[in-house]
């Protein structure tokens, strides 16, 4: 077969002025004449001298890399927070007033934290750099009618290349001639077969995954050659376009995150106030200037949680390691927390809800209907009509499936328990339908070896070969688009053209790629094959039907989601009947929705009618990227959590701007990776909803550690406060000093280590029953509910109460027998002692935020009594250490006082026990009886299935 014609050569004429972006020609839908005209160029390609200007001109054939966040400015982001800067305060405040242990560990836990969220911040945010790799390093070009290999950076508009297998495209090109080419576009398209390259215009109002007469920069070359003239390079090309997509991409906060910096406002204002208000409380009592201040700091060590961030962090880090052990591995840790609040996730297709691997799953021949089961590229399967197994393919059958074999240059290799395909996937799927009825490939080669060929060529949409039969004789089979084999054929009387056709039509609603098969007998004097032997006079074998399937995993998994109140939409580059096929065996298409939704539909679309578009439709095809990025915003100012996979480039800019973007590990692009928060390592749809699911328990063992660590700084915050407004002021070397139940040293011993030790098993805890049953949280809803707040409250007061009447007890009844210094430390050391015997009681009952131990099971958690254990230790250290006595004041307490403090600690175990009775009990109350919810749903479906009147 000889190339197609190119524009004939003429002398190289100067280059017109750039044209501006908004009138850029359509490359694909103008000859390859007039492209190298608009140009100025011709077929033997330009000058150098040319060449030059023009470098200097549009300049190199390079992405521009957007500058990232220098590590002065990440480090400032980790550090302005209300929350980071009171405790800052605090620490300077308690250094310059001599309270330097107290500052220093303090600081300690700042600087903990900001280095955590540094590393996170500096290791992210590098997807602009991998799209500049994906540009290759050299080109061959002809310059002046002479090829040479030169810089791909150095390649300009007009310039002339060649194409061979397994090259890079290095910018968008027009082709000019094109032999068998093909080229992988999965990246860019989503297509999942490589794209079949034409000479030949198409439509000006093409999507960019049908413009066959256009290569673009960053695809790869899977088979045949060809040349093409640079039509665009650097940033104007649909590579540089997607960069800046992605520069103009926003990475929003999470729910989580905004949430705790909501709360940090309102701790932060709070203690400013009441700190405030104690210092002049402290003054109208007689307090002095620094007496008071100090209080004030003390005031703002209590109450403040110095040990969240640290909790937060943690439960995150063991989220990721869940995670990871689920298939997904998280980049961002904030993103963990976000995936359990997703209302959207928006998925790609090929390879994410379907296999990649194409699949022949229906045959026909003239004399029925047949199914072929199984998926991938394993060869096992059943043939079945009419849902009747076949033990053995008729010969009709046979014979289709023998043909589409032998015409055909694929191969199939088992590996490491594996099967893998070397070739088109299109032709692989034919070999593995042969496999699957018994016929083995290899074999039928062998016995029907070729002897020539007629290669596939875009304007030919066929391929034919050249067999010996095994019976001496010779065979032609061909295989290509069903219309153009069909008017080679000479059909049999009981068959039509329109019933063939009509076959094919259902096939391609079905999503299915069709090809038709025909054979034709000649003598075995035939030694070649020509164009005019397969110009009619065929026989038609049958049409082979196949698709990319979905998983099984992905079925499971989108009901999941619905379960879950989560909502999936299918955006692809695919062809729509495809998407639409898939659509509806995954169960995504709504009544009213057949035909999904249209790239060309969403670019027609308003941003305000955009909204409606994108709550309303499930499935979308032929999506450019810049429609996926209007998609997810969409969907965002409708208040939606998005998740965005991806595995292509043209992926990138969406898979930023979602609230948590997910990428491929096996398929997907380096640009992709970088975009995105989290990696599937299995490219499988199933673990995003496992992910989900770990996601939800992550922020459920977040509220309950909230739940935990809130009260004890609230109940030390009140013990503060009534000791300043009431308790009695001693007299110390002259100086009025107050009596305090508990040093700031104290203090930081019960938020820094107590807390945190009790508080990180909380991370550890099950997922609780209903975890996937419910709806996604409102992202708008607030982290501390109502029924939070009221039991902080409640623990906060019995806390409170029992610390600061044991102070008193404990107090007064050791002045006369040890004296008042000693007296106080035993006394301090008793409210110490009673705050962390709430902890650990009132622990078990955030095990589980409304229902009881006895439900999550006592020991279903062992983490819980590692960490009581450990604090047990501690605490002895705290109070019987010599050392541990200097550093904090405290005094050693008799087996009674500690009985006593550990009886009075229990109490909250039956209060809290009868306010999650009360609740749950109101709660029954008002929710609707089974059957009328039932029926509520059923009134909804009828709903949204009946046709309007």
């Amino acid at each position: 077969m000889k190339d197609q014609p190119s524009a004939p050569a003429r002398p190289a004429a100067p280059a017109p002025a750039r044209p501006p972006a908004s009138a850029k020609p359509p490359w694909h839908a103008l000859p390859p004449d007039q492209v190298l005209t608009t140009l100025g160029s011709t077929a033997e390609g330009l000058t150098d001298e040319e060449a030059e200007a023009r470098l200097a001109r549009h300049g190199p054939n390079v992405l521009e890399r957007a500058r990232g966040d220098g590590p002065l400015k990440l480090l400032w982001r980790q550090v302005n927070s209300p929350f980071i800067w009171v405790l800052i305060a605090s620490a300077v405040l308690a250094v310059i007033m001599g309270k330097v242990t107290d500052g220093l560990v303090v600081a300690a836990v700042v600087v903990l934290n900001t280095l955590i969220g540094f590393v996170q911040e500096f290791r992210a945010g590098k997807a602009i750099e991998s799209l500049s790799r994906m540009v290759p390093e050299n080109a061959t070009v002809i310059r002046a009618g002479r090829k040479a290999r030169v810089p791909a950076a150095q390649g300009v508009p007009g310039d002339v290349m060649e194409l061979a297998p397994g090259d890079k495209v290095p910018a968008d090109m027009r082709l000019l001639t094109a032999r068998n080419l093909t080229v992988e576009e999965a990246a860019l398209t989503g297509e999942s077969v490589p794209a079949q390259k034409a000479v030949a215009p198409v439509p000006e109002d093409a999507e960019l995954g049908d413009r066959a007469s256009l290569l673009f920069g960053g695809t790869l070359v899977t088979s045949g050659s060809a040349t093409a003239v640079v039509v665009a390079t650097g940033q104007a090309t649909e590579l540089g376009r997607i960069s800046t997509l992605l520069r103009e991409a926003t990475d929003l906060q999470t729910p989580l995150t905004k949430a705790l910096a909501v709360i940090g406002k309102y701790i932060t204002l709070g203690i400013l106030v009441i700190s405030a208000a104690l210092l002049v409380v402290g003054l109208v009592r007689g307090y002095a200037v620094s007496e008071a201040v100090v209080v004030a700091i003390t005031l703002a060590v209590a109450a403040i949680p110095e040990g969240l961030p640290a909790i937060v962090t943690i439960a995150l880090a063991i989220g990721v390691q869940r995670m990871a052990a689920r298939r997904a591995v998280i980049r961002k840790l904030p993103a963990v927390e976000t995936l359990g609040s997703t209302t959207v996730i928006c998925t790609d297709k090929t390879g994410t809800l379907t296999r990649n691997e194409m699949t022949v799953r229906a045959l026909w021949t003239p004399t029925g209907r047949y199914a072929l089961s199984g998926v991938g590229y394993s060869p096992k399967g059943e043939l079945s009509r009419d849902g009747a197994r076949l033990d053995a393919p008729p010969p009709e059958v046979r014979e289709l499936l023998l043909a589409g074999a032998l015409c055909n240059d694929a191969a199939l290799q088992h590996r490491d328990g594996q099967w893998d395909m070397t070739g088109d996937p299109t032709e692989a799927a034919l070999l593995v339908a042969a496999e699957k009825a018994g016929m083995p490939v290899e074999e039928a080669r062998a016995e029907h070896p070729r002897v020539d060929a007629i290669p596939f060529e875009s304007e030919n949409q066929f391929m034919a070969t050249l067999h010996d039969d095994g019976r001496g004789g010779r065979r032609i089979l061909l295989k290509g688009a069903p219309e153009v084999v069909l008017r080679r054929c000479a059909l049999e009387e009981h068959v039509t053209s329109s019933m063939v056709l009509a076959e094919v039509d259902g096939l391609a609603r079905q999503g299915m790629r069709v090809l038709a098969v025909a054979c034709r007998d000649v003598s075995v004097s035939h030694a070649a094959l020509r164009m005019e032997d397969v110009e009619g006079g065929l026989r038609l074998l049958g049409l082979e039907g196949m698709i990319d399937p979905p998983r099984e995993e992905a079925m499971a998994a989108v009901r999941a989601c619905h379960e879950a109140g989560i909502t999936v939409k299918m955006i692809t580059g695919d062809h729509p009947a495809t998407a639409v096929a898939i659509g509806a065996q995954l169960g995504l298409l709504k009544p009213e929705e057949e035909k999904g939704v249209t790239g060309a539909q969403l670019a027609a679309t308003e941003d305000a009618a955009l909204e409606e578009v994108a709550r309303r439709s499930n499935v979308f095809a032929r999506v450019a990227p810049e429609h996926k990025l209007r998609l997810v915003r969409a969907l965002q100012r409708r208040q939606h959590v998005v998740a965005m996979t991806g595995d292509g480039v043209n992926d990138a800019p969406a898979l930023k701007q979602a609230n948590i973007g997910v990428a491929m590990g096996i398929t997907g692009t380096a640009v992709a990776k970088d975009a995105a928060d989290i990696v599937l390592t299995d490219d499988n749809f199933a673990s995003i909803v496992a992910a989900v699911e770990e996601g939800r328990r992550v922020y459920d063992n977040l509220i309950k550690s909230l739940a935990f660590v809130l009260p004890t700084n609230l109940g030390l915050a009140l013990i503060l406060l009534f000791g300043v407004s009431l308790f009695p002021i001693q007299e110390v070397q002259g100086r009025l000093v107050p009596l305090m139940a508990m040093l700031p040293t104290q203090l930081l011993w019960i938020n820094l280590v107590a807390t945190v030790s009790l508080a990180l098993p909380l991370a550890f805890e099950a997922r609780e029953p209903d975890v996937m049953r419910r709806p996604p949280r409102d992202p708008a809803a607030p982290v501390l509910s109502h029924f939070v707040l009221m039991r902080t409250g409640l623990v906060a007061l019995l806390m409170a109460a029992g610390a600061i009447g044991l102070f008193l007890w404990e107090f007064r009844r050791d002045i006369p027998r040890t004296g008042q210094a000693h007296a106080l430390a035993e006394a301090q050391t008793m409210a110490v002692n009673t705050v962390i015997s709430f902890q650990m009681f009132y622990l078990f009952m955030c095990r589980s935020l409304k229902g009881s131990v006895r439900k999550v099971g006592l020991f279903s958690n062992r983490t819980v009594f590692v960490g009581m254990g450990l604090l047990v230790l501690l605490q002895v250290a705290f109070m019987y250490l010599p050392f541990m006595q200097r550093v904090f004041g405290t005094a050693p307490l008799g087996l009674k006082d500690v009985g006593l403090s550990i009886l009075v600690g229990a109490v909250v175990l039956p209060v809290v026990g009868l306010e999650k009775w009360l609740r749950q009990r109101k709660e029954d109350t008002r929710a609707p009886p089974p059957a009328l919810r039932a029926g509520r749903r059923e009134r909804r479906r009828l709903a949204t299935s009946s046709p309007a009147p």
